[in-house]
């Protein structure tokens, strides 16, 4: 059964809330949707730089401030780099977002496939899915004539995505659950014979009188 994904209690259902929380400030925000979620994920950045030169610094003993002070310079540049042009990263956006969505839709479907024989997992357990990836290509392959709404779509195809990824995560836990059950892990035997361990006592000998 594949568990890849799923198996941190809280690693699906971050994924989720994260891409729900940038769906609705995208559809909230309409028009600059797609500008709005660019400075997000540069806002994002430069935080993570800035967190890893304080983690890099505490660590400095350990040689890790280096590797820590070049990952700071990258993100907080790649982070200005988004802030100065949202509007160029904004079309490349919207195909970020359709692969993601597709990739993650198309996971979806794997690993509920493969737990599906240990966890009934229902239909719209799988339709979701499907839906996003559908909603992923339609981003690929945008008509010119929804214009602005694009950002409103991916909000929106995001959001699917995000419930989607909870109802997964919940069904797995399910599944998880069900296989440690049915196929719960084999302890080690204890060995027959135990090994007696001697302790040498110091001692003085005393003279008899």
């Amino acid at each position: 059964m594949i568990t890849f994904g799923y198996k941190g209690k809280f690693t699906g259902p971050l994924r989720a809330l994260t891409a729900i929380a940038i769906g609705v400030v995208m559809v909230w925000s309409k028009a600059n949707a797609l500008n709005i979620a660019v400075q997000i994920i540069a806002a994002f950045l430069v935080a993570s730089g800035l967190v890893s030169l304080v983690v890099g610094y505490k660590n400095r003993a350990d040689g890790a401030f280096a590797l820590m002070g070049f990952n700071t310079v990258v993100d907080i540049f790649l982070g200005i780099l988004l802030f100065l042009f949202p509007g160029f990263f904004a079309g490349l956006l919207v195909y970020l977002i359709a692969f993601v969505l597709i990739g993650f839709g198309l996971f979806q479907i794997v690993a509920l496939g493969s737990a599906s024989g240990v966890f009934r997992m229902g239909a719209i357990a799988f339709i979701l899915p499907v839906v996003v990836i559908i909603l992923g290509m339609f981003l690929i392959v945008r008509p010119s004539f929804i214009g602005e709404t694009i950002g409103v779509i991916a909000g929106v195809a995001l959001m699917i995505y995000g419930i989607s990824e909870l109802l997964s995560s919940w069904k797995m836990k399910k599944a998880i659950d069900e296989y440690e059950i049915k196929y719960p892990t084999r302890k080690p035997e204890p060995e027959a014979e135990e090994e007696i361990q001697v302790k040498d006592v110091e001692y003085e000998k005393v003279d008899e009188q």
